[in-house]
């Protein structure tokens, strides 16, 4: 069945039911093949032709100025098709970022969980120090003071600023070395 493009057009743009059904009859299982070409999905390619023709149907009052029919509808699904792989590729690269992003914030609240943990654990080892060198630890530490300051607040000599952060640093060390090796294998497990 030939269908004449001049005299669907101008049925069409009278609102004329059977011409409709003729064209869509017509070009239909040609434009559904084509468009698969594009999208690589049958049921895709189908709802794209749909659209158009539903489309071409409701613009039946604007179509005046088509010259030639066939090559419009096939450069109709052409356009529809890109834009559908066009939205479709925005969609996975928006995607993509919304997972990306989420295993950074999984992996960010995780560091975050830990160096809460580490800090915990600082202050409980500091808290079990001797009275004294937990002051001077703090003063220094926490604080920010130089040892000079620390000692002249404190009325003690310098040396023994040191002696006390020093002692202070070696209890640290010794009570976190086992926690801190376990904390890198968890967040080098994170990463990975």
């Amino acid at each position: 069945m030939g269908v004449n493009g001049e005299e669907i057009l101008t049925g069409l743009q009278s609102g004329n039911e059977k011409c409709y059904r003729e064209l869509f009859a017509e070009y239909y299982p040609q434009l559904t093949v084509f468009a698969k070409k594009y999208v690589e999905d049958l049921d895709i390619a189908r709802d794209i032709v749909q659209d158009m023709f539903v489309w071409l149907y409701e613009s039946r009052d604007s179509i005046k100025s088509i010259r030639s029919l066939k090559p419009y509808l096939f450069k109709s699904v052409k356009n529809r098709c890109l834009n559908y792989l066009n939205t479709k590729k925005i969609h996975q690269v928006h995607e993509a970022m919304i997972l990306t992003s989420q295993s950074n914030v999984e992996y960010d609240v995780e560091s975050k969980m830990a160096e809460v943990e580490l800090e915990e654990k600082i202050f409980q080892v500091v808290s079990g120090l001797p009275e004294k060198c937990q002051i001077i630890f703090r003063m220094s530490r926490v604080e920010g003071k130089r040892n000079s300051e620390i000692a002249n607040d404190l009325d003690i000599s310098i040396r023994t600023v040191e002696t006390q952060i020093s002692k202070a640093l070696k209890v640290l060390r010794s009570v976190l070395i086992h926690y801190l090796k376990l904390l890198l294998l968890v967040l080098m497990n994170m990463i990975n």
